[in-house]
């Protein structure tokens, strides 16, 4: 039993069930449907058969044509290239089998090629050949000529402006997604949809072709089918000339006939397809939407046939029906028109003008401003595109600061310079520059001019010297230890460093809420003990924006919240605050400053230095102020630069080392020439830190 059961998975024949279980799947019975179209092109077959085959021919393409027009939008049927080359190849078939028992049967008399081939030679030509021939003609015409080529043309002028369309599309888009608008899946779902539409109106252009080739082959046959069947019925069956002349002439005009109505179907259903575009619902709705709604359209129509229909010796009875039904029509339009109109009429005039002002006092937190010529950007398909950098980039900002950025509305301005871009920041401008699609940006890292031909220009971020190379020096550039960006790494950079100098005006009051709602559930004690018995929230917001200001991460929220709670009972000053809390991050900061060796590079400031800090210092409690005079101020600026520059040509990145009262004062000062450079007070030094002097002032 065991070799049996063997025998039968390994080699035995399958059961007629399993056989029907394979045709029932729907890719098994298209390949099997598609062979067999092939044994029609070779192996002959009886007319009876050929009968049941061209019926199925009609009854396909009269399917075709009612989906086509019951579809509410083309993407529905983006099957329809591939149904027609299916279709088309099938009738081609037909035509060869006919054709084969036209020439081989066509002696026997006019029903040698079957009864549906003779119905409709014998019904379209009504005993006459002239008649059959005429109409065959009008039918390829119509066909070929009107249908065919007005479908082919807007199918080419759909796929050309659905291209042509595709960057602002995606730009759309992808500026809905980075605002909020729509989620990731809406985003996708939305791309699909624009992918199937350029690739489906992409195939109804060549796809009309089918149906072109198809008309000029009917001609073909046709014609070989009567000289060809009249040659051989006389010179080989030896019938007469008259009788050869009808049998043939009948099979071939009915021949042609059954071939060119499908065809003539499927072009029609073709034309619903690709003159639909941008219409919502069925074929039947749109047309009656469009057409019978207005009722000024109605009663001209409705008077132009009462106006035919009394004109001497014209029909009145058709006329005067149109008349009055389009009369009727009409009426019935105005009232319906007519009677919403009162109801609603101050509702309606009411919402238009409240909602431009609500629109117009939104405002974007931050906005990218695209030139028409930057669009690549937003669908660049070989790289990272911009949007995908630009998530990237608050994923990164997040870590690295402790708050989520607002969503980046990206948007074109016709009036930017083709390549040029703005960076905006609450609406205002806080950045501008340009990049060249195509190019490569490379720099320098020693700061100096890179000799390579292209355009040289200063980098948008830090205004470092760059050239614009082209793509092919791309191997040169990295030999010379060139650093290389493309242009959306150009434009995402100088985004981020906006974003870093504008984050205490991002940090808004919803976001600090935001940021304490998501603490952790054993931190939440901490918060709600604090906020609002002991400081507001707006007090919590003002520290975090300092600290934000120097560029001092806010993700270790619960110690800042401990440093303002500490302090917040002794004094109501944010800078004190903000230096209490800096003292409870010292671990953070001097970990965030340490060098790649691990040690904290620092420039000391000397006694002589905080005694004047310390002397200039106006005022009592927390209202003091900073009075230096301005020669004393100038010659500590240029102390600060130049040995921060001894210390950078060395390959160190120092912070500058205070005493705590001075601190928040020397830093107003330095921020203004040298906003990068960090001042960190003795209490801010870890007690395991490991520090490297590097220099004093």
């Amino acid at each position: 039993m065991a070799d049996t059961g063997l025998q039968a998975r390994l080699g035995a024949a399958p059961s007629p069930r399993e056989i029907w279980g394979w045709v029932a799947r729907g890719d098994v019975a298209m390949a099997l449907g598609v062979i067999g179209i092939i044994v029609l092109l070779i192996l002959p077959i009886p007319a009876f058969m050929l009968d049941g085959l061209l019926s199925i021919s009609i009854a396909s393409a009269v399917l075709i044509l009612m989906t086509s027009i019951l579809i509410k939008r083309p993407l529905e049927f983006t099957a329809f290239p591939t149904v027609l080359l299916v279709a088309t190849l099938y009738r081609l078939a037909l035509n060869i089998a006919t054709t084969r028992l036209i020439l081989g049967h066509g002696h026997e008399g006019s029903h040698g090629a079957g009864a549906v081939i003779e119905t409709f030679g014998k019904l379209m030509m009504g005993g006459n050949f002239a008649i059959g021939i005429i109409v065959f003609a009008i039918l390829v015409v119509v066909n070929f000529v009107v249908i065919t080529k007005g479908s082919g043309r807007i199918a080419e002028v759909a796929a050309r402006f659905t291209l042509d369309s595709m960057p602002g599309k995606q730009m759309a888009i992808d500026a809905d997604l980075s605002s909020g608008l729509i989620d990731q899946d809406t985003a996708k779902l939305r791309r699909k949809e624009l992918e199937q539409e350029s690739t489906f109106f992409g195939a109804m252009d060549g796809a009309s072709k089918f149906v072109r080739g198809d008309a000029v082959a009917g001609l073909v046959i046709l014609g070989i089918n009567v000289v060809g069947g009249i040659i051989i019925g006389m010179v080989q069956h030896h019938v007469p000339l008259a009788q050869a002349f009808s049998s043939y002439t009948i099979m071939s005009i009915g021949d042609g006939l059954v071939s060119q109505i499908p065809a003539l179907i499927i072009s029609i259903a073709a034309g619903f397809l690709v003159s639909k575009a941008g219409v919502e619902g069925s074929a039947d709705k749109a047309l009656v939407t469009q057409l019978a709604t207005n009722p000024i359209s109605l009663g001209m129509v409705s008077a132009a046939a009462g106006v035919l229909a009394i004109i001497p010796g014209m029909p009145i009875i058709p006329f005067a029906a149109l008349s009055l039904g389009a009369g009727a029509l009409a009426w019935r339009r105005s009232q319906q028109a007519a009677e919403p109109v009162v109801e609603i009429a101050p509702v309606a005039s009411a919402e238009p003008e409240d909602e431009p002002i609500a629109q117009t006092l939104a405002i974007d937190e931050i906005k990218i401003e695209l030139g028409y010529g930057l669009l690549p950007l937003i669908n660049d398909l070989e790289g990272r595109r911009l949007t995908d950098q630009i998530k990237a980039l608050r994923r990164t900002l997040a870590a690295d600061f402790g708050f989520v950025m607002p969503s980046v509305r990206i948007l074109d301005n016709m009036r930017l310079p083709s390549q040029g871009y703005a960076l905006r920041i609450k609406e205002m401008e806080a950045g501008a520059g340009e990049v060249r699609i195509g190019y490569l940006m490379a720099m320098d890292p020693r700061g100096g001019q890179v000799e390579l031909p292209g355009e040289h220009v200063k980098e948008p971020a830090f205004g470092l010297p760059a050239t614009w190379i082209d793509d092919q020096l791309r191997e040169e550039a990295s030999f010379r230890g060139y650093t290389i960006v493309d242009p959306a790494t150009v434009l995402t950079t100088h985004l981020t460093e906006i974003l870093k100098d504008n984050m205490p005006d991002l940090l808004t009051y919803a976001e600090v809420q935001k940021l304490i709602k998501d603490l952790p559930a054993e931190q939440k004690k901490l918060a709600e003990d604090l906020i609002p018995s002991v400081v507001s929230a707006a007090t919590v917001q003002r520290v975090l924006q300092a600290l934000l200001r120097e560029r001092v991460s806010i993700r270790d929220l619960p110690a800042i919240l401990e440093g303002i709670g500490e302090a917040a009972p002794h004094t109501a000053s944010i800078t004190l605050l903000v230096e209490q809390v800096r003292a409870r991050l010292a671990r953070q900061l001097c970990y965030a400053y340490r060098g790649d060796d691990g040690a904290l590079p620092i420039v000391t400031l000397s006694a002589e230095w905080e005694n004047a800090f310390a002397d200039a210092l106006v005022g009592t409690g927390d209202d003091k102020q900073l009075a230096l005079a301005p020669s004393r101020l100038q010659e500590f600026i240029r102390g600060v630069r130049e040995t921060f520059e001894r210390a950078g040509m060395a390959g160190d990145s120092p912070v500058l080392l205070t005493s705590p009262t001075v601190r928040p004062y020397v830093r107003s000062i330095i921020e203004r020439f040298r906003g990068q450079t960090s001042v960190m007070s003795q209490n801010e030094i870890h007690p395991k830190a490991r520090l490297k002097t590097v220099g004093s002032i």
